[in-house]
């Protein structure tokens, strides 16, 4: 193991709204949701799961009483932030899986 690896605590990767948006934009319509269980006694926060809905047809919302919005919005300015640094850096956002570069 890299130890050199640099690593954001879960509970950071949720208040960013990272967690967030990573679910609403990727995950969620794909049926699926990644899970971030708190520990009652602790506080400490760790990934849980993923939640599996593969199986309904229109993969999954968050309610409309629980849209974590500004959550979202954070997460959102970051993203694109990232992106034009990217694209300014390296000429793409993503890897292209046939062209890895």
């Amino acid at each position: 193991m890299d130890n050199n690896i640099t690593k954001m605590d879960i509970k950071e990767f949720r208040e960013t709204g990272l967690l967030a948006e990573l679910n609403r934009a990727f995950l969620h319509p794909l049926g699926l949701a990644l899970e971030v269980v708190i520990d009652d006694e602790t506080g400490e926060e760790k990934l849980g799961g993923i939640w599996d809905y593969r199986d309904d047809p229109e993969g999954m919302l968050y309610g409309k009483d629980h849209f974590p919005t500004e959550k979202v919005k954070k997460a959102q300015k970051f993203i694109k932030q990232k992106h034009e640094l990217r694209m300014q850096k390296l000429g793409f956002i993503f890897q292209n899986p046939d062209n890895p570069q």
